[in-house]
């Protein structure tokens, strides 16, 4: 079973390290991924959405992290459990959830779901609803950048389970051979579905995976945004210098089971409970706080946005129509305007 987390008290850890614009934006991206989350389990549960759903719930900070350390010309793909860094990138809440409910004002016109956002506007190459394929995708999307001759990278991420596809390797062996400009993440929140890190490997340090390449590759905190960007930031200026591929194994924590459908029941509510001892959204609000950066009515401020904002988003999906049974064939291949079609 995971080892539970080592409870850290706030007051260890009361010292800003950042400006107060960059904590309001960790705690505002982070606050809106868990009220979205919230809200899309609630149209879940009333049968709203159907399908898949898997909420990021738990995992925030990785986003907010990413948000500060990188640039918005860089390019991230992901998994199925991808709304909370569709969110950070950009793309509306409204866009979101009328993807979820299936409508036709969703971010991919009701035609993706929980798992397939996608925006080239956004540089967002989506989630992927097929463990581990997006660990080739992100490597021939950096292949693309290299090939460009710009100076962005693309950020891969994936989950535990995912780091047992063998696609891996291939893609770790491709990216160090060729130095491509790739940041690869995994996001070990413990639990591959049911099933522990400790009971699928070896070697349980999902980050020694990138040695055997001799690619840079650290372990990272990931419920404090601080630690994630500053890892983040580090690989990025690694990679960015021309010296390829980085690897993150950043440990975090889902607060939900797997899916929408899954109780958790393989994992103790102890363990549960000293992830959530430091939850990052409680945390930042509480450093904020303690070192007067931000106040009780501008953090309340930000709460009244974001609850008024994840309202008029469902709101949207509700009132969003369907998309017509004539455009089912619709937008299956784009061959125009799009970033990575080579000259």
């Amino acid at each position: 079973m995971p080892t539970v987390a080592t409870k850290k008290k706030t007051t260890k850890k009361a010292k800003a390290k950042f400006s107060k614009e960059t904590y309001l934006n960790w705690y505002e991206v982070m606050l809106r991924i868990r009220r979205f989350e919230e809200a899309s389990l609630k149209a879940y549960s009333l049968q709203k959405i159907r399908g898949f759903l898997h909420v990021y719930i738990g995992q925030e900070a990785i986003a907010a992290g990413i948000v500060s350390a990188l640039t918005t010309e860089d390019s991230i793909v992901t998994g199925y459990r991808q709304h909370g860094i569709a969110l950070s990138r950009g793309i509306s809440s409204k866009a979101c959830m009328a993807e979820l409910y299936g409508k036709a004002t969703g971010v991919v016109k009701g035609k993706g779901g929980s798992m397939h956002f996608s925006s080239a506007k956004h540089n967002y190459m989506g989630g992927n609803g097929i463990v581990g394929a997006q660990i080739p995708i992100g490597t021939g999307i950096a292949l693309a950048e290299q090939y460009r001759g710009t100076e962005n990278l693309c950020v891969t991420m994936f989950g535990d389970g995912a780091a047992r596809q063998g696609a891996l390797h291939e893609s770790f062996n491709m990216a160090m051979t060729w130095k491509l400009p790739v940041l690869y993440i995994c996001e070990n929140n413990q639990y591959a579905m049911g099933t522990s890190v400790e009971r699928t490997t070896n070697v349980p340090d999902i980050y020694k995976l990138g040695l055997g390449y001799d690619m840079p590759s650290e372990q990272v905190d990931g419920m404090d945004p601080e630690a994630v960007h500053d890892a983040l930031a580090k690989a990025a200026k690694h990679i960015r210098s021309g010296k390829g591929p980085y690897f993150l194994e950043i440990k975090t924590y889902r607060y939900r089971g797997h899916s929408v459908s899954d109780p958790g029941n393989y994992r103790t509510k102890e363990e549960l409970n000293s992830f959530k001892d430091r939850d990052p959204i409680n945390e930042v609000e509480v450093k904020m706080l303690k070192n007067k950066l931000a106040t009780v009515k501008e953090i309340d401020a930000i709460k009244d946005k974001i609850k008024a904002e994840i309202a008029e988003a469902v709101e949207f999906a509700e009132n969003s129509d369907f998309p017509l049974g004539s455009e089912l064939y619709d937008d299956n291949y784009v061959q125009e305007d799009y970033p990575y079609i080579m000259d």
